[in-house]
């Protein structure tokens, strides 16, 4: 059994107040719960700080939770929706963003079974193909290179893995490595290792970064990471995303 919990806030630097923005007909955060909806999570809940949020979530029938103003990210307020819901430290819930409304329900389920799978993780989560060297170049795009068992050794925003021998001796840029892969945003924590990461503070990784999860890595709690069975789809974060988002739910693309 897993929960999913959505933070979604009014406020963005990129886009404010995108997750109450139209698309196809509904607010965007109405697509993300639905995505959670039909996934095989025990119970899906809003956490937000805002009224016109929460008010938007109670109209298409989604259960809100009022949390802080301050927190610093969605992990932070899922970790105070737990905390104040009583759920066990064994309990898993997914941290599913609320500006991802091409969320397949399939990777929500894949991501909690595989946390379940693995009784020493605190924290589970997938990734995904690179598909060109621009991908792989781009800051924007985050990079993770694993364990071979699965175990996450770093996240970055840099070009990893970098193939020294032949990115240098190469006259062109070669071909991309099978281990070059992005990370895909989607987590589910055990509840004892998503209270015990809220309650440290930023680490010297994390800040160089800007990525929460070395965070983790750098306190001892491990990340397994896996395959994602479907391509996750676009989230979004400028205008054009949301009118490219918008086409494909008009034109019935939406995963399910």
């Amino acid at each position: 059994m897993f929960r999913v919990v959505v933070p979604a806030r009014f406020a963005s630097t990129r886009l404010s107040g995108k997750v109450l923005m139209p698309l196809a007909g509904k607010p965007m955060l109405q697509w993300v719960y639905e995505r959670a909806r039909a996934s095989a999570a025990a119970e899906v809940l809003i956490a937000t700080d805002d009224e016109r949020v929460a008010s938007a979530a109670r109209a298409f029938g989604a259960p809100v939770m009022m949390t802080a103003a301050a927190h610093a990210s969605g992990t932070d307020r899922i970790a105070e929706v737990a905390r104040r819901a009583g759920w066990g430290e064994s309990d898993i819930v997914v941290n599913l963003q609320g500006d991802e409304p091409l969320m397949p329900s399939a990777l929500i389920n894949q991501v909690s079974e595989l946390l379940t799978a693995r009784p020493r993780a605190a924290i589970a989560t997938l990734a995904g193909p690179i598909q060109s060297i621009e991908e792989f170049a781009d800051p924007r795009i985050v990079k993770v290179v694993t364990a071979a068992d699965g175990r996450a050794l770093y996240f970055s925003r840099a070009a990893i893995p970098w193939d020294r021998d032949a990115w240098g001796t190469a006259p062109a840029a070669p071909a991309l490595s099978a281990a070059a892969r992005r990370h895909i945003g989607l987590y589910a924590y055990r509840v004892g290792g998503l209270r015990r990461f809220a309650s440290l503070p930023p680490s010297r990784l994390e800040l160089i970064e800007k990525l929460e999860q070395l965070r983790a890595l750098e306190n001892g709690l491990e990340i397994v990471v896996a395959d994602a069975c479907a391509p996750p789809g676009a989230d979004v974060n400028t205008a054009e995303d949301l009118e490219r988002v918008a086409r494909q739910l008009t034109c019935g693309g939406e995963k399910s």
